[in-house]
């Protein structure tokens, strides 16, 4: 949902370009090694980076301890909604395993999903669904996990049924008036929200529209692929295990009803917990206390066969840890790279060699995906390259829906594609596919930024002021 975020840009800070990049590069062959050759975690990885960030910061840039603190504490401070969300969110998915939402779901979505269909069903759905209430991790984080669930009943990969959730979360998302994203992307470049929406259309509508047809095309291969009588014995198994009545689905109603009505996104999920432990007692009989034990240690549900217990099992509050641990690493590495004018001084860079507008929405794109490999969030990913180079948009007499596009078709869905990114992190965890293997069938993550390329290399949809001066007014 929409919400104010307070950041300032620290211009006194000015580190030359070989002191960015010692750090830059140290980042890029900490993580490519850690996580990519030694396969160990992102926490060791991210925190090297931070030790290498800070050596650099306080002996070669100059900056105190207490600067490079105050940085991290900033990036928390900026954070704290996404990890307040992540804490709700693995409770949340656990009241609703025991209250039998997501087992309803499921249950239902496998009575009248076929292979063929399930894959580009699930992007469309998860699109109006993030459109509706504006939250793409929402719409991951609920009706995501369920589908998974169907997904595995019909033969479907788990990573492609995660790839087509995310195309359509994001793409739903981005042409959310009551998405954060959307509105910090056009607060930031000082553009009007709807202005900035508009800007966006075209391309995130190309862009969904061929991710949509690609996964038909996987749908028609997928035709057939059920094994004999699985659909049967997980729908039996959900069945002999919960209570299915619609009442199941309160939950859902009050979650969604609540993201619709306007609420911020934190107490709507909260509500959607308290609604999981109501309909835990009420329907499926689960004694009070019990209940609440779901929500913080999780489910492991004993359905009689090991599918459907693999799908339903969950760590509530208690299993986050791991994920909670790597996105604070994650900011922390980002608050003090922006601590020590890094960021800032890689996107001053990039002014100074773009010749034209084409190739400065092009470096734009670029600086947006950039900043979310450095600072592992999304919200810096639109701000950083937003807030810089606003000037240099105006120097060449381009709209600033032209900057506003640029920072959100690109900074916005591709953090998920990266495994240390707040983004990647959270998506890997709810729905237990690693962000490397979900990757490959995330088509939107790539067909956003490459329609902006486009754009950049044609100037096709390039927007000049004088072009939106002469332009009939809506109202």
């Amino acid at each position: 949902m929409s919400q104010a975020h307070d950041f300032s840009l620290d211009t006194d800070v000015r580190p030359s370009l070989a002191q960015a990049l010692v750090p830059v590069l140290g980042v890029v062959v900490f993580l490519g090694v850690g996580s990519g050759l030694l396969k160990l975690a992102p926490h060791a990885p991210l925190l090297w980076s931070i030790v290498l960030t800070g050596l650099v910061g306080k002996y070669w840039i100059g900056l105190s301890w207490n600067d490079l603190q105050t940085g991290i504490v900033g990036a928390l401070s900026t954070g704290m909604q996404a990890l307040l969300i992540l804490f709700t969110i693995y409770a949340l998915i656990s009241t609703w395993v025991s209250a039998g939402t997501i087992p309803g779901l499921m249950y239902y979505g496998l009575g009248v999903l076929s292979p063929t269909v399930f894959l580009p069903a699930t992007a469309l759905l998860a699109a109006v669904v993030a459109f509706a209430i504006g939250s793409s991790w929402t719409t991951a984080g609920t009706l995501g996990v369920a589908f998974i669930g169907i997904g595995a009943g019909l033969g479907i990969p788990a990573p492609m049924t995660a790839g087509a959730v995310l195309s359509g979360a994001y793409a739903g998302d981005k042409q959310s008036p009551l998405s954060d994203t959307t509105n910090l992307a056009a607060a930031v470049t000082d553009t009007d929200l709807y202005d900035h929406i508009r800007g966006m259309r075209l391309g995130t509508v190309l862009a969904f529209g061929l991710a949509v047809l690609l996964y038909a095309g996987i749908g028609l291969r997928a035709s057939g692929s059920i094994p004999a009588g699985q659909v049967e014995g997980i729908r039996n198994a959900l069945a002999g295990t919960y209570s299915l009545s619609l009442l199941v689905f309160l939950p859902l109603v009050v979650t969604f009803g609540l993201a619709l009505r306007g609420y911020p996104a934190l107490p709507t999920l909260v509500a959607g917990v308290f609604a999981g432990v109501f309909t835990t007692v009420l329907v499926q009989g689960v004694p009070f206390t019990a209940a609440w034990d779901v929500f913080l240690n999780g489910t492991a549900p004993e359905t009689g066969l090991e599918l459907t217990n693999d799908l339903l099992a969950s760590g509530g509050l208690a299993g986050s840890a791991w994920t909670i641990s790597v996105v604070v690493a994650a900011l922390s590495l980002g608050g003090i790279l922006d601590a020590a004018g890094i960021l800032n001084e890689l996107a001053r860079r990039l002014e100074q060699i773009v010749w034209s507008p084409g190739s400065l929405v092009a470096g734009t794109g670029i600086a947006a995906f950039a900043t979310n490999f450095f600072s592992a969030q999304q919200y810096m990913s639109i701000v950083v390259p937003g807030m810089t180079l606003g000037d240099v948009y105006e120097e060449y007499g381009l709209d600033s829906r032209n900057l506003s596009r640029a920072v959100e078709a690109v900074g916005t869905p591709t953090g998920a594609l990266l495994p240390w990114h707040a983004g990647g992190v959270y998506m890997a965890s709810v729905f237990g596919v690693a962000t490397l293997e979900y990757a490959p069938y995330y088509f939107f993550a790539y067909l956003s930024p490459a329609i902006l390329f486009v754009m950049a290399a044609t100037g096709w949809n390039i927007q000049t002021e004088a072009q939106t001066a002469a332009a009939p007014s809506d109202d």
